[in-house]
């Protein structure tokens, strides 16, 4: 399986995020999984591409052509690709992968792993998403989704589109026994033509 990793580019954050990161890419590379990610050689993005690629793990990373320009891909991707811009690595790592793990990010982080929840959402892939919630850190985006569930922003349905997992090893449990569901409606009623 082809596994998107989708996390911070942080140097600055604790360290229970970066064991995270690490332990997630060794359970990639042990259990014969190849790594996509954004081929940074900063924060988690390192730690994980490391880790894989040191666990046996092909890794890839997809880096646009302006941070190769500042000096930050990854020296331990088996493979480098350069786009010209984010809109084209992000379809890119959506075309890819299998799969998709968000770790502890900032706003690019949250950016790819919302955009691949309303992809789905809309039925343009079927592929499994999961949360990484080390130290609880997405607590107040689950709290804003069940705000828009609740106040019928979204279907209570969509709680399905995504899995949070409290761990690395939860978290390739889920990928691993995945199996697509049924595809909800996105909108409750739709205009007569």
């Amino acid at each position: 399986m082809d596994i998107c990793v989708f996390c911070s580019s942080s140097n600055a954050i604790d360290d229970i995020y970066f064991n995270d990161a690490e332990r997630l890419g060794e359970l990639i590379g042990t259990r014969g999984h190849s790594l996509i990610n954004g081929g940074a050689n900063v924060g988690l993005m390192e730690a994980v591409t490391i880790a894989a690629r040191k666990s046996g793990a092909r890794t890839i990373g997809i880096i646009p052509e302006r941070m190769q320009e500042r000096n930050l891909v990854s020296n331990h991707a088996h493979e480098v690709e350069i786009t010209a811009d984010m809109m084209e690595r992000k379809e890119r790592m959506r075309q890819m992968s299998d799969a998709f793990v968000a770790l502890p990010g900032g706003f690019g982080t949250l950016e790819e792993i919302l955009e691949v929840i309303t992809l789905k959402q809309l039925d343009y892939h079927r592929k499994a998403i999961v949360f990484v919630n080390t130290g609880n850190f997405f607590a107040s985006l689950f709290d804003q989704f069940e705000k828009g569930f609740s106040e019928k922003f979204s279907k209570p349905e969509y709680r399905e589109l995504y899995f949070i997992a409290a761990s690395p090893e939860e978290a390739m449990k889920y990928l691993e026994s995945y199996r697509p569901g049924e595809v909800v409606t996105k909108w409750f009623s739709v205009p007569e033509k």
